[in-house]
């Protein structure tokens, strides 16, 4: 799990909805300044007032207030499109829960008093870190974005470790986009991400991971001698699958009639994959934006080949 300097690297503002002052100074210590910044409110009123005008990185309310109670102050904010990616969590005493339902309850995440300071700790991050990842997560393929996609590469480089980087496409997919409609477009998209999932998965090799950047453009991690297996594979794969995501006339021509970028019809072949792969030996990049760099480069050479393949950077 990602700790508060993983998930942003500067301090979070917190809003602390209660009116129990020992309450209030065990969740202030247990960060330090420069990583949450608190607001206090005694009241969900004007806690939402303020919300609603300088919105925080998370709220935490407790369920008995003034007014507004901490359950629909959360509520609120949830049924709001503006303000429901805010992160929340609800704090509840052990003596009410009998009078509650999960349908009730509207937060990213409960605790229960008495709890211990830790405890409360724990219960917080995870809900900042599960919150960060669904903002995150590609809306489709459901795979970790680019602040996930960055973070693993930069852990990574961090650590030491030597590992391969994969950037992987698809060739000829917004003719196909363009022909078949979105829907069966995005069809293709899921395939190609289960596809890579579980090429990757195959390996049982750490470390891994899969990142879909948007579009066709996948990312995913192996190491060093694992990751050529595993693109010979994906190749493979992606060859015997496409064929049949199209319809039996261009299935048997082997390509479509479909339009460039410029408006004009042309023949397409069926899509292909195109791989590059940047590998981080003994320390020889330091920053994501490098390897990035170096990938691109390499996708460059993948694409110009027709028909699926992979390149892969062997320079030390």
């Amino acid at each position: 799990m990602q700790n508060l300097s993983e998930i942003a690297d500067h301090p979070l503002r917190c809003f602390l909805l209660t009116q129990d002052e020992e309450l209030i100074a065990s969740f202030q210590s247990l960060w330090s300044s420069d990583q949450m910044l608190w607001s206090v409110f005694s009241d969900g009123q004007s806690a939402l007032e303020r919300v609603f005008s300088d919105p925080p990185d998370i709220v935490i309310a407790e369920q008995f207030l003034p007014g507004i109670n901490g359950i629909d102050v959360l509520r609120t904010l949830k049924e709001e499109n503006v303000y429901r990616q805010i992160c929340s969590v609800l704090i509840i005493r052990s003596e009410a829960l009998s009078a509650l339902t999960c349908a009730s309850l509207d937060a990213d995440e409960l605790i229960i008093l008495p709890a211990p300071a830790n405890a409360l700790r724990i219960r917080v991050e995870f809900a900042l870190h599960r919150t960060t990842m669904t903002l995150d997560a590609n809306p489709l393929t459901r795979l970790p974005g680019n602040a996930s996609i960055i973070n693993a590469i930069q852990r990574l480089l961090s650590s030491g470790m030597d590992f391969a980087l994969a950037y992987a496409d698809m060739d000829n997919f917004k003719p196909y986009n363009d022909k078949y409609g979105f829907s069966r477009g995005d069809e293709m998209l899921l395939m190609a991400a289960r596809l890579i999932v579980n090429t990757v998965t195959a390996q049982q090799r750490q470390p891994s991971f899969v990142g879909h950047i948007g579009g066709d453009d996948f990312v995913f991690i192996l190491p060093i001698d694992a990751m050529e297996d595993a693109c010979k594979h994906l190749v493979s794969d992606f060859d015997a699958i496409v064929p049949s995501f199209y319809d039996p006339e261009d299935r048997a021509r082997r390509s479509i009639l479909s339009h460039d970028r410029q408006g004009h019809e042309l023949l397409f072949p069926l899509m292909s994959i195109s791989i590059a792969v940047a590998r981080n030996i003994d320390g020889k990049y330091t920053h994501y934006a490098q390897l990035s760099h170096v990938a691109g480069q390499l996708k460059k050479v993948a694409k110009a080949t027709q028909g699926s393949n992979y390149v892969i950077d062997r320079r030390r």
